[in-house]
């Protein structure tokens, strides 16, 4: 008989294998009866139609019969190439699965989108393409007449746009037109300067035709070209930068020029070799009359960076003379004699007090400069010296 130890000891090892096998049961993956898991659902592809303007291409497959005949395939290629009135005299031929095909084709196109047909047909061994190309004639006018026909109507489908466009183009000059005019009116007391006036005047006109160009280019299908004109970005803004780069500173120039107010309307000015008296202040130049009476336009950028002598501004202007009179006279009787005439004179101002120096000595007279003071806004400069010197 066997101990209690020996028993317990036999009785554990059977345990043990006992876990060991139901963890192994678990463990193991068991399969569910009447699941495919290899199975795959296809969705067959949606076939797109084909756009108008691509060229013709054949169908990947044309099913006959699961076995198809010479006589079959000949009879189904013939009805295709009759059906599609591309080709003129069109003939199929089969023999052994060799395809011959005869004709005429419009088109070159036309002419590869048989041959691809006839290789893409069931049962079809090789194609041989006998067919021939229409020649156009040397004097053949039909594309030029495609494209004026193509033209005209085109021109005649936009006609309504055009119109449309004209009108808007015409309302917002005219509105353009009314702002400018209503500025102005609301402007013209708080800003005294016409020029700097006719700016703000010009810019507040400025938004409403841009609006109108947009417009029409949003109806014409630019949009591009619309979002272009309002953005001023891209390379065309500069190219037109670069074009209108004189306008652009000229422009600039006068808005400073007002600002400044160096001079008005009717004011006597001198820039640079100019001389003569202002007569208009515009966005592009200052015109002036010289006092020959001739008219010169002078671009504001040179105004602006050039030395501008007014006039005007000060109604005193200083003039003077040369008198030379002999060794032998008297020189403080001389000066006594034309501070009194000068004192006498109507035009001649006595602040600032008038001035009688001894100049120079010369060759054979002793010079005397006489420097008096007038007012310009009564009598022109060189009458009233012409006048003094009587």
């Amino acid at each position: 008989m066997l101990s209690l130890k020996t028993k317990r000891s036999c009785f554990q090892r059977w345990a043990r294998c006992g876990v060991g096998l139901l963890v192994i049961f678990l463990a193991c993956p068991i399969p569910l009866c009447g699941q495919d898991t290899d199975q795959q659902d296809e969705t067959p592809a949606a076939v797109q139609p084909a756009d108008a303007g691509e060229k013709p291409e054949a169908p990947e497959k044309v099913d006959v019969q699961p076995v198809a005949r010479d006589d079959q395939i000949a009879n189904r290629l013939q009805e295709i190439l009759e059906a599609t009135q591309w080709f003129s005299s069109p003939s199929v031929q089969v023999k052994n699965g060799v395809v011959f095909l005869g004709g005429q084709a419009a088109e070159q196109d036309y002419r590869r989108w048989a041959t691809e047909l006839a290789q893409n047909t069931q049962d079809v061994v090789a194609v041989v393409n006998r067919m021939t190309v229409r020649q156009r004639p040397l004097l053949d006018l039909s594309p030029a007449v495609a494209e004026l026909r193509d033209f005209a109507a085109g021109t005649i489908q936009i006609l309504p746009l055009l119109a449309i466009g004209i009108v808007i183009l015409l309302l917002s000059w005219w509105g353009a037109v009314g702002m400018r005019s209503f500025a102005e009116w609301g402007l013209q007391r708080r800003i005294g300067n016409p020029l700097l006036r006719n700016v703000v005047s010009n810019v507040l006109m400025l938004p409403v035709l841009l609006l109108g160009v947009y417009l029409v280019l949003r109806m014409s299908g630019l949009t591009q070209l619309a979002l272009t004109v309002l953005g001023g970005t891209g390379i065309a803004g500069l190219v037109v930068g670069i074009a209108f780069r004189d306008i652009a500173e000229n422009f600039l120039a006068s808005i400073l020029i007002s600002l400044r107010s160096p001079f008005r309307l009717g004011d006597q000015i001198q820039v640079d070799q100019y001389h003569g008296y202002v007569r208009r202040l515009s966005t592009r130049g200052t015109l002036l009359m010289t006092l020959d009476g001739n008219h010169v336009m002078i671009p504001n950028s040179i105004i602006y960076k050039s030395v501008v002598a007014n006039f005007t501004a000060n109604p005193n202007r200083r003039l003077h003379f040369t008198i030379g009179i002999g060794y032998d006279d008297s020189v403080a009787k001389v000066q006594e004699i034309i501070k009194r005439v000068l004192q006498e004179h109507p035009l001649v101002l006595d602040d600032p007090e008038p001035r009688v120096i001894v100049h120079e000595l010369g060759a054979a007279t002793v010079n005397i400069r006489v420097y008096f003071w007038i007012d310009a806004s009564r009598m022109n400069p060189e009458a009233a010296r012409s006048s003094v010197m009587r």
